[in-house]
Order: C-alpha cells, then sequence, then structure tokens
C-alpha cells in the first residue's frame, strides 16, 4: 500500500475516534467516591430522621385532636380535604398481577397505578436468577434532590367543582372485571352514579393498553378538556459497567406530526407542540408511553446519576391529555414496556419506534437496516451458535467490499512498481524545480494509468459498512447473554484479568478477545510494513501505523465483545486476501499492466483535467518569473 492509502487507514482511524468521543453521553454522571456516597446518605438520613419525628411528633398531635372529634366532624373535615372523593382517601392496599410469558406486571389499587413490571426472558448482570426489573414503587433517597422519592411515580390531577386540585396517588381505587390480562380500577365518590375508571389490558407481547375513562363526572370536577400528569421513572442499572448503558441512554420523545427530539444527558425541555410517545430509554429496555391522539403539551426532565448510585438515569414528565368527564370518549394511552428489539420495535406500524434503536448517521443506518439487521436475523434462524453467526456475517460483508479492496490493493501494488521511475524524476528535477518534477510525475501516472487517489478512495468507499457495524454490535440486544468461547456475554466486556482499580485512559479490567485483535493487528502491520518500498520522507507513517493498533487496544477495551471478535475475524480474513493479491499481483505483472497502459495511451490526447492542470502549473511558473522580476527591479 502507498502513502495514499496509509492516508486512507488515518483518515478512517481518525473519524473513528472523534465519533468515539462525540458520541458519549453529552453529561457523564458524576463519580463519587465510595466516602462520598456514605456521607451524603448519613446527611440525608439523618436530615430525613429529623424529618419523621417532626412528621411522626406533628401526627400524634393530629390523631389526638382527630380522635377528640365526633364522627360528623370527621366526616366534615375529610370532605373539606377530598370533596367527592373522600370515601376514598382511606383503605388498604390490594394488588392486581396481569402476567403473560414476556410480561409480568403488578397493578395496586393505591393510585390504581401499575406498581412494577418484570421482563421474564431477560435477567440483570447482577443477578442471573429472577427476571430483569424495568421498575417498581420502592423508596429510594438516591434522586430525592430531584423530586424522587421512588422508583416510579405516575399520578392524575383531578380538578374538582369545589376548586381542589387532588393527584389519584393520594386515593385506594376499587379492582372490577379481573381476569389474566385484563382489570379495571375505579375511583368512587359519593355519588353512586359517578366514578373515574383505569382500564388496564395487558397484550400478548409487551404492549400494556391504558385507558381513562369518566362515568357522570361532569358536576364533580371543573368544565376542563384536559388532564394534567406526572409521570417519574428511575432506571436502574441493568448491564456489567456503566460506559455504554449511560451512552445509549437518554429522553426521547416523536411529535405527532413526525420528526424526533429528546435528552441524551442532562437537561429539561419544554414542548408546546403535540407529542405522541415519550421514550425513557436505556440501553437495551425501555419504558414508553403512547398517547392514542397526543400529548398536548409538556415538560421533560432528565439527570444522570452517581456511578454506585445503582441507577442510571431519572427521567420526569409532565404533561396534558384530552379528557372527556362525561365519559363519552375514553383517554387513552399505551404503555410499551420491553426490549430495545429492532423487528419487535417496528412490527408496531406506524408508530416508528424502531427509532429509539440507534444505528448511526443516516447512511449508516441505512446500511444497518438494509443489510446488516436482515442478515443477522437470517443466521440466527439457523439455529447456529452466535459466533458462528458472527464469523459469517464477516464472510458476507467481506464478499461485499472485495471489489473495493482489491482496487485498492492493486493501485498501492501500481504504486510500489512505479516507485524506481518517481525515483528517478526525482533525481531529475530537484527541490527547487517542483512545477516540473510535479509534471513529469502526473505524466507517469497518465500514462500507466494510476491514480494517486485511487488508493484512498476505495477506502473512504468501505467506511460507512464499518462504521455500520461498529453501530450494531453494542445496541443489538440479541448478543446480549450469548456466551461464545470464554466470553458469558458478547454485549458487554469479556474481562479475563480485573485489576481491582481504574487505569487512567483504559479501565479496570483486560478484555481477552480486544487484546487478541491488537496482537494480530500489529502482526498484519508488521508484515505489510516489511513487503512496502521505505521513503525516506514518510519514515513517521511506520511509528504510526504501529502506534494505532495499541490505541485501539485502549478504545475498544470496554467494547461489547461481539465487536472486537468481529474484527479479529475480519482481521484475519483481510490477511489471508493479502496473501492471495500478492501472489496473483507481483511487481512482473503490475510492471507488465504499466507497460501495455503506456502503449495503450501513447498519441492519445491528454485528458481535459490533465490539460487544466498543465495550464495550472504554466501560470503559476508565469506569475513567479513575474514575482521576481518585480523583487529584482526592486
Amino acid at each position: 500500500m502507498d502513502k495514499n492509502t496509509w492516508i486512507g487507514f488515518i483518515l478512517i482511524a481518525a473519524i473513528i475516534i472523534g465519533f468515539m468521543k462525540c458520541s458519549g453521553s453529552p453529561q457523564q454522571a458524576p463519580t463519587l467516591t465510595q466516602h462520598e456516597i456514605d456521607s451524603i446518605k448519613t446527611v440525608r438520613a439523618q436530615e430525613m430522621q429529623r424529618q419523621q419525628q417532626a412528621m411522626q411528633q406533628k401526627a400524634r398531635e393530629d390523631s389526638i385532636a382527630y380522635a377528640n372529634l365526633t364522627q360528623e366532624e370527621k366526616d366534615a373535615l375529610s370532605k373539606k380535604a377530598f370533596g367527592t372523593f373522600a370515601a376514598a382517601a382511606q383503605g388498604e392496599e390490594e394488588l392486581v398481577e396481569l402476567k403473560n410469558e414476556k410480561v409480568r406486571i403488578v397493578i395496586s389499587n393505591a393510585g390504581g397505578v401499575i406498581k412494577s413490571a418484570e421482563l421474564l426472558e431477560y435477567s440483570s448482570a447482577d443477578d442471573r436468577e429472577n427476571p430483569l426489573r424495568l421498575f417498581d414503587d420502592r423508596e429510594t433517597d438516591i434522586a430525592a434532590g430531584y423530586g424522587f422519592d421512588k422508583e416510579s411515580f405516575f399520578g392524575v390531577y383531578l380538578s374538582t367543582a369545589d376548586s381542589l386540585v387532588l393527584n389519584t396517588s393520594r386515593f385506594y381505587f376499587t379492582p372490577v372485571q379481573h381476569d389474566s390480562n385484563h382489570v379495571v380500577m375505579r375511583l368512587l365518590t359519593d355519588d353512586p352514579d359517578a366514578w373515574l375508571d383505569f382500564e388496564y389490558e395487558l397484550s400478548e407481547d409487551y404492549m400494556v393498553y391504558y385507558r381513562i375513562r369518566a362515568h357522570h363526572m361532569q358536576h364533580h370536577l371543573m368544565p376542563s378538556r384536559e388532564l394534567m400528569f406526572d409521570w417519574k421513572q428511575l432506571v436502574p442499572q441493568h448491564e456489567q459497567g456503566r460506559k455504554f448503558e449511560e451512552r445509549y441512554s437518554g429522553l426521547q420523545y416523536m411529535y405527532a406530526g413526525g420528526g424526533f427530539n429528546g435528552i441524551d444527558g442532562k437537561g429539561e425541555k419544554h414542548e408546546d407542540e403535540r407529542i405522541k410517545w415519550v421514550a425513557y430509554k436505556d440501553q437495551f429496555f425501555s419504558s414508553i408511553l403512547i398517547a392514542d391522539s397526543a400529548f398536548l403539551s409538556s415538560r421533560f426532565f432528565a439527570q444522570p446519576l452517581p456511578n454506585k448510585s445503582g441507577y442510571v438515569r431519572a427521567y420526569a414528565m409532565r404533561s396534558y391529555v384530552p379528557f372527556d368527564a362525561t365519559g363519552k370518549q375514553a383517554t387513552g394511552f399505551r404503555f410499551y414496556l420491553g426490549p430495545n428489539h429492532y423487528n419487535t420495535l417496528k412490527a408496531y406500524e406506524g408508530l416508528h419506534l424502531k427509532h429509539i434503536v440507534p444505528l448511526g448517521w443516516k447512511i449508516v443506518s441505512w446500511i444497518n437496516r438494509i443489510l446488516v439487521i436482515p442478515m443477522f436475523d437470517l443466521f440466527m434462524g439457523w439455529g447456529l451458535n452466535i459466533g458462528l453467526v458472527i464469523i459469517l456475517m464477516t464472510l458476507v460483508i467481506k464478499l461485499i467490499i472485495l471489489p473495493f479492496v482489491f482496487v485498492s490493493y492493486k493501485s498501492s501494488a501500481k504504486m510500489k512498481a512505479l516507485r524506481p521511475q518517481l525515483n528517478e524524476i526525482n533525481e531529475k528535477y530537484p527541490a527547487d524545480k517542483m512545477q516540473e518534477r510535479q509534471r513529469a510525475t502526473m505524466e507517469l501516472y497518465r500514462q500507466a494509468g494510476v491514480s494517486p487517489m485511487s488508493g484512498c478512495l476505495p477506502m473512504l468507499f468501505q467506511f460507512p459498512v464499518l462504521m455500520a457495524m461498529f453501530w450494531f454490535f453494542p445496541t443489538a440486544i440479541e448478543l446480549r447473554g450469548k456466551s461464545f468461547l470464554w466470553a458469558d456475554d458478547l454485549s458487554t466486556y469479556d474481562a479475563v484479568i480485573n485489576f481491582g482499580t481504574s487505569i487512567p485512559l483504559f479501565g479496570d479490567h483486560l478484555s481477552l478477545f480486544c487484546l487478541l485483535m491488537t496482537i494480530a493487528n500489529i502482526g498484519y502491520t508488521y508484515v505489510t510494513m516489511q513487503s512496502q518500498a521505505t521513503d525516506p520522507n514518510m519514515k513517521f507513517m511506520k511509528y504510526i501505523m504501529y502506534a494505532m493498533p495499541i490505541m485501539f487496544l485502549f478504545i475498544f477495551n470496554d467494547y461489547a465483545a461481539g465487536l472486537s471478535f468481529y474484527y479479529l475475524v475480519s482481521l484475519f480474513i483481510t490477511i489471508l486476501q493479502t496473501m492471495i493479491f500478492r501472489w496473483t499481483l507481483n511487481d512482473q505483472k503490475m510492471l507488465a499492466e504499466i507497460e501495455a497502459n503506456k502503449k495503450k495511451r501513447a498519441g492519445k490526447p491528454k485528458s481535459r483535467f490533465m490539460e487544466r492542470l498543465e495550464e495550472m502549473q504554466r501560470e503559476q511558473q508565469r506569475m513567479a518569473r513575474e514575482n521576481a522580476k518585480k523583487n529584482a527591479r526592486r
């Protein structure tokens, strides 16, 4: 390979490195020491203890005062605080379970909301025995500073006719019409003919249908056509390490008219446009709230959480939805509680949920959708081991880009064969006759049928395919939990050595597939450099090419083992291709082809490009002579 091919490699490496630096989360979660975490917990615990003691004292005083009231006074007090919903303010929690083969959700009559959601086909990296907990309503002080005192919260605000603003999370609903995949939670009033229903229906997959339906509530609520609600959720850490879980987590939403937006790191956004759905997204799992019509106005909040908190992100939204108090029209939602699996999300036609799976820039995502994902699904459908699937994918990708690789290598071989003639030109025209040297060099290239860019451009054409695979492996949930050789999970790093402490720019472990890829890359670089003609002016390139594999060891040590394995297999195939190319494209054949090209082009007129180039060179020489004369006169 000549100088231009090496430059192509370096440009691609620089783009990859720049992309990886830019693709990290804009706001990294704060890193706290265990001592700092313990200190914060101690301070919070002391503050909570003081608050609890004050609340308990106030509760005792209120209890004594309440006990001394007559029943009529108690009823009047409850009526004043809760209006028509006074009877629902007291009760005991009852739980209702809805379950299919994929999801188990628990609905509580306390607030009438989904209390917890579990994905039965998956588990967390730190708990392989139990189903993966998407969320529950356990209390936590991790995000207390951001207004979260529970892991999840959903509450609807009701504005009553007597000017009270009440949240449904304060009341006890009555379960009615309950079966294995359907339940209605009913909020009763003091009017036997008026109530509010929260209806849940679990589909056969990951979708939960949720409807709010009023029954003759127009006389008990303010005459508004909208409901306001809050939805808060902490996202637990599910994966080994946090780097990629943080990178691919985010709050995303789609406008009702099309288009997407969101918060990748930390921030708040206010949207007056109509929103179709909102996703609280993790690397591999999401909770998505979908409006049947649209969210009318919304405010969003996202916050990274400390590394040792056990959570990745805190998400919240407050929004408005259409509401009919007469009950003629229900307010409908859907909850998607499941994996970020491209084909699963794509199956929900018209919702464009597949957008939450990051597949890269436009051309890169197109390659992933049209080529990589269908090919991966095809090979997985054959029931093969995941390692064999990756090997087959690598072979197919290599066959697709083989023509570009061949053109690049052939160009390098021609440039190598032309090296003696280029040296003669350099000796004939010294550095002070650069214009003549360039003209003679371009003429040699024209006669030989060689383009200096032909070694670089094919490498750039391969770049979209390279980046497609780079995006695919860290986000492919199909790799999660799949083992191959020593790697227990190809969706994360395959640590064979854990250092016990984090090494700057490297991490706290060593990944074996990444190490093998680096060793193979160094060996391939050595063999390639040995076969290249040495250019005294390009000695620094030799050191750069050896530094790149070492640099990739630091970069890819945290990446998915599946990606490192793909690069390792790809490298072995590249070595085999190079050996075949060397056997078929030796110097004698290249020189013979170059001489044949010279004979064919002899006597032919120069191309317009060459004519323009020579004209520009002559113009530069003329201007240089004129400037020299002017300087001599001075």
